[in-house]
């Protein structure tokens, strides 16, 4: 019987060591930036995309090439996905030319219907409902700066958006507290053990290890009324409620002055760019696993 197929789509879906495993082999990945090993010679990943796209597809596109394999970049509206073409039959054929898949596409119920009938690992690039492959990026991002992540408290200000919610999925896996502060009608439905909700920005603040936020107009949000989010705006008084060594976070793009401010970008708290670049690292190590099977020849010292 073959290995099971190993997609990337849903955090809880994969075990915790394994998660803690590939964040492991990220940073050895890093390590490894300016030899990086050829490890996916010969292999091929489609990366389909229904919206615009930085540092997704450039993280995606530069790790499998540095790594030696191949892409081919498709916009959605140049697939027969959004024609008459079933997702069973665009997910069967996909596997027939491809070695993997990364979708970055706004339907969560699509991209895990084409994980069920694909026999190629899929990877989701950002749905409307997760952003895992970001989130692995971040906690890379803060153990680098600040350690382990373990124990410390993460406070997500703004939108209760995908960014936030798998976060939230992330939180019991490396047990650090995450302290959801948004607006009233935006409060998560439920928090778990480790996830809690204070409404008021400064006081969710205090004592913070890591302030992250998020745009509060997304794609295909455009109009969206930002008032009842200024409340939550990053600026060096919220700052200051946060630990001395406490450090900003931003997935990007950034709408300036508004869910941050300058002065905030400005300062040496803000990793934003780091946080960006380690998308590419992170990306390495989720399809070194996911691709394992392919025969990729991956160090097994992580748990893989």
């Amino acid at each position: 019987m073959p290995p099971p197929i190993r997609h990337f789509i849903n955090l809880p879906d994969i075990p915790p060591e394994t998660l803690k495993g590939i964040l492991a082999h990220a940073h050895e990945m890093k390590r490894s930036k300016f030899r990086p090993p050829q490890i996916f010679d010969g292999l091929s990943l489609a990366m389909v995309f229904d919206k615009r796209s930085t540092r997704t597809r450039m993280s995606f596109e530069v790790a499998m090439k540095q790594l030696g394999g191949h892409t081919i970049v498709m916009n959605a509206e140049e697939m027969q996905i959004t024609g008459s073409e079933s997702l069973e039959d665009t997910a069967k054929v996909l596997s027939r030319f491809v070695d993997g898949a990364m979708f970055r596409i706004s339907s969560h119920e699509k991209i895990e219907e084409i994980a069920r009938h694909a026999t190629i690992p899929i990877i989701n690039g950002l749905t409307d409902r997760s952003h895992p492959c970001q989130i692995m990026a971040d906690l890379m991002t803060i153990e680098e700066k600040l350690g382990s992540v373990q124990g410390r408290k993460i406070v997500w200000l703004g939108d209760y958006n995908n960014v936030a919610m798998t976060f939230a999925q992330a939180a019991p896996v490396w047990d650090f507290e995450l302290v959801v502060s948004c607006p009233a009608d935006l409060k998560p439905e439920a928090t778990a053990a480790h996830v809690v909700y204070i409404e008021d920005a400064s006081k969710a603040a205090a004592g913070a290890d890591v302030i992250v936020t998020d745009t509060w107009v997304s794609m295909g949000q455009e109009g969206k009324s930002i008032e009842k989010f200024m409340p939550y705006q990053v600026n060096p008084t919220l700052m200051k409620k946060a630990k001395n060594d406490a450090i900003f976070m931003h997935c990007m793009p950034i709408h300036r002055n508004e869910e941050v401010t300058d002065d905030v970008l400005a300062t040496s708290a803000s990793v934003i760019y780091d946080e960006a670049e380690n998308r590419l690292h992170a990306q390495k190590a989720i399809l070194a696993w996911c691709l394992e099977e392919s025969g990729v020849s991956v160090q097994k010292s992580f748990g893989f």
